[in-house]
């Protein structure tokens, strides 16, 4: 039986103010899917970065995934990039 949570996923978000909308309205559709998530950015405690990394374990099948993928991808400035573990 083949491991469906083998799956990682990274999401590059510039511009988070004007993304961030976007981006979690994905993630909360794609949530059943997620395992782990795990967000990052340069956080201070004068100023908060525009920009921000999303680590995610995709527990889905590569149909799912790529779906996930290209709607993460239809919003400016978001780049995805994902890789499986087998």
């Amino acid at each position: 039986m083949q491991d469906i949570c083998s799956t990682i996923v990274a999401i590059v978000q510039e511009n988070r103010v004007e993304t961030a909308t976007q981006v979690q309205d994905i993630l909360t559709n794609y949530g059943c899917h997620i395992g782990m998530r795990l967000g990052l950015h340069d956080a201070r405690v004068d100023q908060c970065s525009d920009n921000g990394l999303i680590l995610l374990q995709m527990c889905a099948d590569q149909k799912i995934v790529s779906e996930f993928e290209q709607e993460m991808q239809s919003i400016p400035q978001v780049r995805v990039k994902s890789m499986s573990i087998q």
